[in-house]
């Protein structure tokens, strides 16, 4: 029987290593990648079938990549792996369309299942959230679409930069688009979201975690 082929995305490099050593008992690594973007180029390339993630990683987060991939293939399949133990995360992870949700710190007992459960379509949770999952997400069925889903990709990643104190210059410099276009990015995200001034959409962002998934 052929093993399973995975692609694996973490930043953190002596995190990857360690998972790289797990995985390859039990599976076919194909590849490993650091950041969202390489993620993105390499499940085109390699066509793993399952992805492992991390959510918070340089360029793209490990959401936004998902989602990204989703467009170019509704089937493709991942698991996150995170530090993350907030419900909110994993709430904004599975409806971005992972079928796994795996806590690090449980990686060694629960990866291997998640990543078995998500080939055969099937969603797999780390125990000591599901419960707590389970329950916000009953509540939130009539509840507001999540205020950080109604950004766009771009809106997203200036948001992160302007929280990391970047001027509309450098953001420009850094995304290859011009200072204008930042700032009318960032007044869209403020008509969008019902906020007046730059700081309540500084606080937004600290707030929902959108400068770190």
């Amino acid at each position: 029987m052929n093993r399973l082929r995975v692609l694996l995305a973490d930043d953190h490099r002596i995190v990857a290593e360690g998972l790289r050593r797990l995985l390859e008992t039990e599976f076919e690594l194909v590849g490993v990648a650091e950041d969202g973007r390489a993620m993105l180029a390499a499940a085109k390339k390699l066509s793993p079938d399952v992805i492992i993630s991390d959510i918070t990683m340089p360029e793209l987060n490990g959401v936004e990549a998902l989602e990204e991939l989703k467009k170019v293939d509704p089937d493709v399949k991942l698991v996150f792996l995170t530090m993350h133990h907030n419900t909110a995360y994993a709430r904004r992870a599975l409806e971005a369309g992972a079928l796994g949700y795996v806590l690090k710190h449980s990686a060694t007992e629960e990866l291997i299942m998640a990543v078995r459960a998500a080939f055969l379509g099937r969603t797999f949770v780390s125990p000591a959230i599901a419960g707590d999952l389970m329950k916000v997400m009953k509540e939130g069925d009539d509840a507001d679409i999540d205020p950080v889903r109604k950004l766009t990709l771009r809106q997203r990643e200036i948001l992160r930069l302007l929280v990391d104190g970047h001027s509309a210059k450098v953001i420009g410099s850094h995304l290859d688009i011009s200072a204008r276009t930042v700032e009318f990015h960032k007044y869209s995200m403020m008509e969008t979201l019902e906020l007046s001034s730059s700081a309540d959409l500084i606080r937004f962002a600290l707030q929902s975690g959108v400068n770190e998934i």
